[in-house]
Protein backbone atom coordinates (compact mmCIF):
# COMPACT_ATOMS: atom_id res chain seq x y z
CA UNK A 1 0.00 0.00 0.00
CA UNK A 2 1.36 3.50 -1.11
CA UNK A 3 1.66 6.42 1.18
CA UNK A 4 0.34 9.54 0.23
CA UNK A 5 2.23 12.47 0.46
CA UNK A 6 2.38 14.43 3.44
CA UNK A 7 1.26 17.76 1.70
CA UNK A 8 -1.91 15.46 0.52
CA UNK A 9 -2.53 14.40 4.33
CA UNK A 10 -2.06 18.53 5.09
CA UNK A 11 -4.60 19.23 2.40
CA UNK A 12 -6.79 16.74 3.86
CA UNK A 13 -6.71 17.28 7.79
CA UNK A 14 -7.10 21.38 6.73
CA UNK A 15 -10.61 20.56 5.14
CA UNK A 16 -11.74 18.43 7.59
CA UNK A 17 -10.76 21.25 10.28
CA UNK A 18 -13.30 23.62 11.44
CA UNK A 19 -13.38 26.63 9.39
CA UNK A 20 -15.13 29.43 12.04
CA UNK A 21 -13.59 30.99 14.61
CA UNK A 22 -15.60 29.48 17.42
CA UNK A 23 -15.06 25.99 16.35
CA UNK A 24 -10.90 26.09 16.02
CA UNK A 25 -10.74 28.26 19.56
CA UNK A 26 -12.90 25.18 20.48
CA UNK A 27 -10.22 23.05 19.42
CA UNK A 28 -7.44 24.79 20.63
CA UNK A 29 -8.79 24.15 24.01
CA UNK A 30 -10.85 20.86 23.89
CA UNK A 31 -8.03 19.24 22.00
CA UNK A 32 -4.98 19.48 24.48
CA UNK A 33 -7.50 18.93 27.32
CA UNK A 34 -8.21 15.53 25.68
CA UNK A 35 -4.95 14.97 25.14
CA UNK A 36 -3.66 15.53 28.51
CA UNK A 37 -6.61 13.32 30.09
CA UNK A 38 -5.51 10.31 27.91
CA UNK A 39 -1.98 10.91 28.95
CA UNK A 40 -2.75 11.67 32.14
CA UNK A 41 -5.10 8.50 32.40
CA UNK A 42 -2.38 6.42 30.56
CA UNK A 43 0.28 7.25 32.75
CA UNK A 44 -1.96 6.56 35.66
CA UNK A 45 -3.16 2.91 34.51
CA UNK A 46 0.67 2.23 33.68
CA UNK A 47 2.76 3.27 36.18
CA UNK A 48 -0.14 3.21 39.06
CA UNK A 49 -2.65 0.86 38.88
CA UNK A 50 -0.65 -2.02 37.32
CA UNK A 51 2.01 -1.36 40.01
CA UNK A 52 -0.57 -1.40 43.21
CA UNK A 53 -2.48 -4.57 40.96
CA UNK A 54 1.14 -6.31 40.93
CA UNK A 55 1.80 -5.24 44.16
CA UNK A 56 -1.37 -6.65 45.43
CA UNK A 57 -1.85 -9.91 43.36
CA UNK A 58 2.16 -11.04 45.13
CA UNK A 59 0.89 -10.41 48.47
CA UNK A 60 -2.31 -12.54 47.87
CA UNK A 61 -0.12 -15.16 46.18
CA UNK A 62 2.15 -15.63 48.56
CA UNK A 63 -0.79 -16.29 51.67
CA UNK A 64 -2.55 -18.42 49.71
CA UNK A 65 1.69 -20.55 49.18
CA UNK A 66 1.66 -20.30 52.69
CA UNK A 67 -1.91 -22.02 53.44
CA UNK A 68 -1.09 -24.55 50.92
CA UNK A 69 2.52 -25.77 51.66
CA UNK A 70 1.27 -25.66 56.10
CA UNK A 71 -1.96 -28.01 54.37
CA UNK A 72 0.77 -29.88 52.58
CA UNK A 73 2.93 -30.59 55.16
CA UNK A 74 0.04 -31.94 57.71
CA UNK A 75 -2.96 -33.09 55.31
CA UNK A 76 -5.13 -33.79 58.33
CA UNK A 77 -8.72 -31.68 59.01
CA UNK A 78 -6.76 -30.56 62.31
CA UNK A 79 -4.39 -28.81 60.62
CA UNK A 80 -6.88 -27.57 58.25
CA UNK A 81 -8.81 -26.03 60.61
CA UNK A 82 -5.61 -24.05 62.10
CA UNK A 83 -5.11 -22.46 58.99
CA UNK A 84 -8.36 -22.06 58.08
CA UNK A 85 -8.89 -20.22 61.42
CA UNK A 86 -5.50 -17.95 60.57
CA UNK A 87 -6.14 -17.50 57.19
CA UNK A 88 -9.53 -15.53 58.12
CA UNK A 89 -7.87 -14.00 61.91
CA UNK A 90 -5.06 -12.42 59.54
CA UNK A 91 -6.10 -12.22 56.23
CA UNK A 92 -9.36 -12.24 55.46
CA UNK A 93 -9.29 -15.64 53.62
CA UNK A 94 -11.88 -18.40 53.70
CA UNK A 95 -9.63 -21.73 53.16
CA UNK A 96 -11.97 -25.12 52.66
CA UNK A 97 -10.80 -28.30 51.15
CA UNK A 98 -13.10 -30.55 48.39
CA UNK A 99 -12.56 -34.15 48.93
CA UNK A 100 -11.52 -35.58 45.62
CA UNK A 101 -12.31 -32.96 43.60
CA UNK A 102 -10.21 -31.77 40.44
CA UNK A 103 -9.80 -28.17 39.38
CA UNK A 104 -12.42 -26.93 36.59
CA UNK A 105 -10.97 -27.09 32.87
CA UNK A 106 -12.36 -24.19 31.59
CA UNK A 107 -10.71 -20.58 32.08
CA UNK A 108 -13.14 -17.89 33.38
CA UNK A 109 -11.74 -14.79 32.69
CA UNK A 110 -12.37 -10.75 33.18
CA UNK A 111 -13.23 -8.22 30.70
CA UNK A 112 -9.83 -6.40 32.13
CA UNK A 113 -7.02 -8.79 31.04
CA UNK A 114 -4.54 -7.29 32.65
CA UNK A 115 -5.76 -8.50 36.54
CA UNK A 116 -5.95 -12.00 35.67
CA UNK A 117 -2.83 -11.80 33.79
CA UNK A 118 -1.13 -10.10 36.72
CA UNK A 119 -2.46 -12.75 39.03
CA UNK A 120 -1.81 -15.80 37.10
CA UNK A 121 1.48 -14.60 37.02
CA UNK A 122 1.99 -13.83 40.73
CA UNK A 123 0.27 -17.15 41.49
CA UNK A 124 1.95 -19.09 38.98
CA UNK A 125 5.65 -17.40 40.64
CA UNK A 126 5.23 -18.31 44.16
CA UNK A 127 2.62 -21.66 43.64
CA UNK A 128 4.51 -25.07 42.60
CA UNK A 129 1.18 -27.00 42.05
CA UNK A 130 -1.48 -26.65 39.29
CA UNK A 131 -3.66 -23.67 40.06
CA UNK A 132 -7.09 -22.48 39.02
CA UNK A 133 -8.72 -18.58 39.60
CA UNK A 134 -11.85 -16.86 38.56
CA UNK A 135 -12.19 -13.07 39.36
CA UNK A 136 -15.63 -12.76 37.73
CA UNK A 137 -17.69 -15.89 39.57
CA UNK A 138 -18.27 -13.43 42.83
CA UNK A 139 -18.53 -9.53 42.35
CA UNK A 140 -16.54 -8.92 45.57
CA UNK A 141 -14.16 -12.03 45.72
CA UNK A 142 -11.66 -13.71 44.05
CA UNK A 143 -12.14 -17.68 43.54
CA UNK A 144 -8.60 -19.16 43.72
CA UNK A 145 -8.13 -23.31 44.21
CA UNK A 146 -4.49 -25.47 44.16
CA UNK A 147 -5.01 -28.81 43.38
CA UNK A 148 -3.86 -31.33 46.24
CA UNK A 149 -3.73 -35.21 45.86
CA UNK A 150 -6.84 -35.68 48.74
CA UNK A 151 -8.69 -33.15 46.79
CA UNK A 152 -8.39 -29.01 45.53
CA UNK A 153 -7.76 -26.59 48.02
CA UNK A 154 -10.23 -23.87 47.78
CA UNK A 155 -9.18 -20.16 48.87
CA UNK A 156 -12.30 -17.50 48.81
CA UNK A 157 -10.06 -13.84 49.10
CA UNK A 158 -11.90 -9.94 49.06
CA UNK A 159 -11.80 -8.60 45.02
CA UNK A 160 -9.25 -5.36 47.23
CA UNK A 161 -6.53 -8.33 48.21
CA UNK A 162 -5.96 -9.01 44.64
CA UNK A 163 -6.96 -5.58 42.13
CA UNK A 164 -7.09 -1.48 43.17
CA UNK A 165 -10.67 -1.33 43.20
CA UNK A 166 -10.81 2.21 43.70
CA UNK A 167 -8.97 2.91 40.47
CA UNK A 168 -12.03 4.33 38.60
CA UNK A 169 -12.58 6.98 40.83
CA UNK A 170 -9.28 9.03 40.15
CA UNK A 171 -10.80 8.74 36.18
CA UNK A 172 -14.42 10.01 37.03
CA UNK A 173 -13.17 12.73 39.22
CA UNK A 174 -10.63 13.34 36.42
CA UNK A 175 -13.57 13.45 33.73
CA UNK A 176 -15.70 15.43 35.85
CA UNK A 177 -13.23 18.10 35.97
CA UNK A 178 -12.09 18.36 32.80
CA UNK A 179 -15.72 19.04 31.87
CA UNK A 180 -15.97 21.90 34.01
CA UNK A 181 -12.71 23.04 32.78
CA UNK A 182 -13.76 22.72 29.09
CA UNK A 183 -17.62 24.14 29.88
CA UNK A 184 -16.03 27.43 31.42
CA UNK A 185 -13.43 27.90 28.78
CA UNK A 186 -16.34 27.36 26.24
CA UNK A 187 -18.35 30.03 27.68
CA UNK A 188 -15.62 32.36 27.80
CA UNK A 189 -14.58 31.57 24.12
CA UNK A 190 -18.16 31.62 22.95
CA UNK A 191 -18.44 35.19 24.21
CA UNK A 192 -15.47 36.35 22.66
CA UNK A 193 -16.53 35.16 19.54
CA UNK A 194 -19.74 36.68 19.92
CA UNK A 195 -18.69 39.95 19.84
CA UNK A 196 -16.90 39.44 16.85
CA UNK A 197 -19.85 38.16 15.01
CA UNK A 198 -21.70 41.36 16.30
CA UNK A 199 -18.53 43.62 15.00
CA UNK A 200 -19.00 41.51 11.54
CA UNK A 201 -22.65 42.32 11.72
CA UNK A 202 -22.61 45.48 11.94
CA UNK A 203 -19.58 45.82 8.97
CA UNK A 204 -22.48 43.95 6.60
CA UNK A 205 -25.32 45.58 7.37
CA UNK A 206 -23.23 48.74 6.98
CA UNK A 207 -21.99 47.71 3.80
CA UNK A 208 -25.99 47.01 2.66
CA UNK A 209 -26.99 51.05 3.76
CA UNK A 210 -28.36 49.60 6.94
CA UNK A 211 -27.75 52.13 10.66
CA UNK A 212 -27.38 50.70 13.65
CA UNK A 213 -27.57 52.68 16.27
CA UNK A 214 -27.47 50.11 19.00
CA UNK A 215 -24.07 48.56 18.60
CA UNK A 216 -21.49 48.51 21.15
CA UNK A 217 -18.19 47.54 21.62
CA UNK A 218 -18.00 43.92 23.48
CA UNK A 219 -15.44 41.35 23.93
CA UNK A 220 -11.48 41.16 24.29
CA UNK A 221 -9.68 44.64 24.25
CA UNK A 222 -8.83 43.85 20.50
CA UNK A 223 -11.98 43.44 19.94
CA UNK A 224 -13.21 46.25 21.29
CA UNK A 225 -10.34 48.58 19.62
CA UNK A 226 -11.69 46.89 16.29
CA UNK A 227 -15.16 47.86 17.21
CA UNK A 228 -14.14 51.78 17.87
CA UNK A 229 -12.53 51.56 14.76
CA UNK A 230 -15.33 50.68 12.39
CA UNK A 231 -17.35 53.26 14.48
CA UNK A 232 -14.83 55.84 13.46
CA UNK A 233 -14.51 54.52 9.96
CA UNK A 234 -18.17 54.56 9.22
CA UNK A 235 -18.88 57.98 10.78
CA UNK A 236 -16.19 59.16 8.37
CA UNK A 237 -17.80 57.41 5.56
CA UNK A 238 -21.16 59.02 6.65
CA UNK A 239 -19.74 62.01 6.99
CA UNK A 240 -18.21 62.12 3.22
CA UNK A 241 -21.74 60.79 2.17
CA UNK A 242 -23.80 64.01 3.39
CA UNK A 243 -20.74 66.03 2.21
CA UNK A 244 -20.99 64.49 -1.57
CA UNK A 245 -24.88 64.89 -1.65
CA UNK A 246 -24.77 68.30 -0.43
CA UNK A 247 -22.20 69.55 -2.95
CA UNK A 248 -24.29 67.11 -6.00
CA UNK A 249 -27.57 69.10 -4.49
CA UNK A 250 -25.81 72.33 -4.99
CA UNK A 251 -24.15 71.36 -8.31
CA UNK A 252 -27.60 70.24 -9.39
CA UNK A 253 -29.40 73.91 -8.64
CA UNK A 254 -26.24 75.78 -10.00
CA UNK A 255 -27.10 73.58 -13.38
CA UNK A 256 -30.62 73.52 -13.80
CA UNK A 257 -30.45 77.24 -13.04
CA UNK A 258 -29.14 78.21 -16.65
CA UNK A 259 -31.08 75.31 -18.01
CA UNK A 260 -34.20 76.34 -17.25
CA UNK A 261 -32.82 80.32 -18.54
CA UNK A 262 -31.99 78.42 -21.91
CA UNK A 263 -35.80 76.80 -22.23
CA UNK A 264 -37.29 79.95 -21.09
CA UNK A 265 -35.41 81.93 -23.73
CA UNK A 266 -35.88 79.25 -26.65
CA UNK A 267 -39.76 79.02 -25.94
CA UNK A 268 -40.20 82.70 -26.24
CA UNK A 269 -37.73 83.11 -29.51
CA UNK A 270 -39.29 83.28 -32.55
CA UNK A 271 -39.02 80.22 -34.71
CA UNK A 272 -35.86 79.44 -36.23
CA UNK A 273 -34.05 76.41 -37.97
CA UNK A 274 -32.22 74.83 -35.58
CA UNK A 275 -34.42 75.56 -32.36
CA UNK A 276 -35.60 71.58 -32.34
CA UNK A 277 -31.86 70.59 -32.38
CA UNK A 278 -31.42 73.08 -29.47
CA UNK A 279 -34.39 71.51 -27.50
CA UNK A 280 -32.94 68.40 -28.18
CA UNK A 281 -29.29 69.00 -26.48
CA UNK A 282 -31.02 70.80 -23.87
CA UNK A 283 -33.10 67.40 -22.87
CA UNK A 284 -29.90 65.11 -23.46
CA UNK A 285 -27.91 67.59 -20.97
CA UNK A 286 -30.83 67.30 -18.23
CA UNK A 287 -30.65 63.27 -18.84
CA UNK A 288 -26.85 63.25 -18.19
CA UNK A 289 -27.24 65.40 -14.95
CA UNK A 290 -30.18 63.32 -13.48
CA UNK A 291 -28.35 60.16 -14.09
CA UNK A 292 -24.62 61.58 -12.80
CA UNK A 293 -26.36 62.60 -9.87
CA UNK A 294 -28.60 59.26 -9.33
CA UNK A 295 -25.15 57.27 -10.01
CA UNK A 296 -23.52 59.58 -6.99
CA UNK A 297 -26.04 59.35 -4.79
CA UNK A 298 -26.87 55.49 -4.52
CA UNK A 299 -30.28 56.68 -3.03
CA UNK A 300 -28.14 55.56 0.33
CA UNK A 301 -30.39 56.76 2.98
CA UNK A 302 -33.45 54.59 2.21
CA UNK A 303 -34.91 52.48 4.37
CA UNK A 304 -35.25 49.36 3.37
CA UNK A 305 -39.31 47.87 3.41
CA UNK A 306 -40.54 44.46 2.03
CA UNK A 307 -41.81 44.34 -1.52
CA UNK A 308 -43.59 41.87 -3.18
CA UNK A 309 -41.12 40.85 -6.48
CA UNK A 310 -44.32 40.56 -9.15
CA UNK A 311 -45.27 43.99 -8.39
CA UNK A 312 -41.69 45.88 -8.60
CA UNK A 313 -41.49 43.50 -11.81
CA UNK A 314 -44.44 44.89 -12.88
CA UNK A 315 -43.75 48.54 -12.63
CA UNK A 316 -40.41 47.82 -14.49
CA UNK A 317 -42.51 46.19 -17.23
CA UNK A 318 -44.24 49.20 -17.88
CA UNK A 319 -41.71 51.08 -18.40
CA UNK A 320 -40.24 48.76 -20.83
CA UNK A 321 -43.41 48.66 -22.62
CA UNK A 322 -43.76 52.34 -23.27
CA UNK A 323 -40.36 52.53 -24.72
CA UNK A 324 -42.06 49.70 -27.12
CA UNK A 325 -41.01 46.46 -26.37
CA UNK A 326 -42.76 43.34 -26.28
CA UNK A 327 -42.86 42.22 -22.48
CA UNK A 328 -42.88 39.21 -20.46
CA UNK A 329 -42.80 38.78 -16.38
CA UNK A 330 -42.51 35.71 -14.88
CA UNK A 331 -42.75 35.81 -11.04
CA UNK A 332 -44.76 33.50 -8.12
CA UNK A 333 -47.19 34.96 -5.69
CA UNK A 334 -46.18 35.65 -2.62
CA UNK A 335 -42.29 36.28 -3.14
CA UNK A 336 -41.30 39.35 -1.22
CA UNK A 337 -37.87 40.70 -0.17
CA UNK A 338 -36.82 43.53 2.24
CA UNK A 339 -35.26 46.05 -0.06
CA UNK A 340 -34.99 49.86 -0.17
CA UNK A 341 -37.78 50.12 -2.85
CA UNK A 342 -36.29 52.94 -4.73
CA UNK A 343 -33.15 51.98 -5.14
CA UNK A 344 -34.04 48.54 -6.62
CA UNK A 345 -36.88 50.56 -8.86
CA UNK A 346 -33.91 52.22 -10.11
CA UNK A 347 -31.82 49.41 -10.94
CA UNK A 348 -34.57 47.82 -12.61
CA UNK A 349 -35.51 50.46 -14.65
CA UNK A 350 -32.26 50.72 -16.24
CA UNK A 351 -31.44 47.18 -17.05
CA UNK A 352 -35.68 47.04 -18.23
CA UNK A 353 -34.73 50.64 -20.32
CA UNK A 354 -31.49 48.63 -21.89
CA UNK A 355 -33.03 45.95 -22.67
CA UNK A 356 -36.15 47.62 -24.36
CA UNK A 357 -33.53 50.09 -26.01
CA UNK A 358 -31.21 46.67 -27.72
CA UNK A 359 -34.14 44.29 -28.39
CA UNK A 360 -37.76 44.00 -29.18
CA UNK A 361 -39.00 40.79 -26.32
CA UNK A 362 -37.84 41.57 -23.09
CA UNK A 363 -38.45 38.96 -19.83
CA UNK A 364 -38.50 39.39 -16.31
CA UNK A 365 -38.80 36.98 -13.61
CA UNK A 366 -37.99 36.14 -10.19
CA UNK A 367 -37.64 32.97 -8.29
CA UNK A 368 -36.57 31.98 -4.88
CA UNK A 369 -32.82 30.58 -4.59
CA UNK A 370 -32.67 27.00 -2.30
CA UNK A 371 -29.75 28.20 -1.08
CA UNK A 372 -31.92 31.42 0.44
CA UNK A 373 -32.14 34.19 -1.19
CA UNK A 374 -33.67 35.33 -4.41
CA UNK A 375 -33.00 36.04 -8.27
CA UNK A 376 -34.13 38.62 -10.68
CA UNK A 377 -33.53 38.30 -14.07
CA UNK A 378 -33.84 40.57 -17.03
CA UNK A 379 -33.16 39.30 -20.37
CA UNK A 380 -33.64 40.87 -24.15
CA UNK A 381 -33.29 39.26 -27.84
CA UNK A 382 -30.80 42.17 -29.02
CA UNK A 383 -27.50 41.46 -29.84
CA UNK A 384 -25.84 41.07 -26.30
CA UNK A 385 -22.69 42.07 -25.14
CA UNK A 386 -19.08 40.06 -26.06
CA UNK A 387 -18.40 37.42 -22.89
CA UNK A 388 -14.98 38.83 -22.77
CA UNK A 389 -16.72 42.94 -22.37
CA UNK A 390 -19.23 41.81 -19.77
CA UNK A 391 -17.10 43.54 -16.80
CA UNK A 392 -16.39 46.07 -18.85
CA UNK A 393 -19.57 47.28 -19.42
CA UNK A 394 -20.28 47.86 -15.50
CA UNK A 395 -17.37 50.43 -15.67
CA UNK A 396 -19.23 53.68 -15.70
CA UNK A 397 -19.17 55.64 -18.31
CA UNK A 398 -18.39 52.97 -20.58
CA UNK A 399 -20.81 53.01 -23.77
CA UNK A 400 -18.99 49.44 -25.27
CA UNK A 401 -18.82 49.22 -29.44
CA UNK A 402 -21.16 49.36 -32.18
CA UNK A 403 -22.23 45.50 -31.38
CA UNK A 404 -25.33 47.28 -29.28
CA UNK A 405 -27.39 49.85 -31.10
CA UNK A 406 -26.20 52.59 -28.69
CA UNK A 407 -29.28 54.88 -26.96
CA UNK A 408 -28.73 58.58 -27.77
CA UNK A 409 -29.57 59.51 -24.35
CA UNK A 410 -27.42 57.06 -22.65
CA UNK A 411 -23.89 58.01 -20.87
CA UNK A 412 -23.18 54.35 -19.87
CA UNK A 413 -24.08 54.42 -16.44
CA UNK A 414 -27.30 52.23 -16.43
CA UNK A 415 -25.07 48.63 -15.21
CA UNK A 416 -23.32 51.06 -13.38
CA UNK A 417 -26.07 52.14 -11.12
CA UNK A 418 -27.69 48.85 -11.41
CA UNK A 419 -24.45 47.03 -9.85
CA UNK A 420 -24.12 49.92 -7.16
CA UNK A 421 -27.62 49.07 -6.08
CA UNK A 422 -27.24 45.12 -5.78
CA UNK A 423 -23.93 45.42 -3.57
CA UNK A 424 -25.39 48.34 -1.58
CA UNK A 425 -27.95 45.57 -0.71
CA UNK A 426 -25.35 42.67 -0.26
CA UNK A 427 -25.83 41.35 -3.73
CA UNK A 428 -24.19 41.54 -7.11
CA UNK A 429 -25.24 41.51 -11.01
CA UNK A 430 -23.82 39.19 -13.46
CA UNK A 431 -24.09 39.06 -17.28
CA UNK A 432 -24.57 36.29 -19.18
CA UNK A 433 -26.38 34.91 -22.52
CA UNK A 434 -29.72 34.72 -22.65
CA UNK A 435 -32.14 31.92 -24.04
CA UNK A 436 -33.82 34.42 -26.29
CA UNK A 437 -30.79 35.23 -27.72
CA UNK A 438 -29.84 38.55 -26.39
CA UNK A 439 -28.40 39.66 -23.20
CA UNK A 440 -29.45 38.24 -19.21
CA UNK A 441 -28.57 40.32 -16.22
CA UNK A 442 -29.09 38.67 -13.19
CA UNK A 443 -29.65 40.44 -9.86
CA UNK A 444 -28.72 38.00 -6.68
CA UNK A 445 -29.56 39.19 -3.75
CA UNK A 446 -29.23 37.42 -0.44
CA UNK A 447 -31.77 35.99 2.35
Amino acid sequence: MRLLPAGVWARVLKRRLPTSLWGRSLLIIVLPVLVMQVAVTWAFFDMHWQTVTARLSEGLAGDIAWASESYADDPTPANLAIIADRAQRSMSLSVDLRVDDELPEEQDRGPIGVVDRTLEAALTARIDRPVWFSTTRYPAYVDIRVQHPDGVLRVIAPRERAVATQAHIFVVWLFIATVLLMGVAILFIRNQVRAIERLAEAAEAFGRGESRERFKPHGAKEVRAAARAFMDMRDRIQRHIEQRTALLASVSHDLRTPLTRLRLELALAPPFKRASAMQGDLDEMEHMIDEYLAFARGEAGEAAQTIALADLLAVAGEDARRAGAEVEIQAPEGLTASLRPLAIKRALANLAANAAAHGEHVRLSARALPSGGLEILVEDDGPGIPDDMHEEAFRPFSRLDESRNQNSKGVGLGLAIARDVARSHGGDITLDRSDLGGLRAVIRLPA
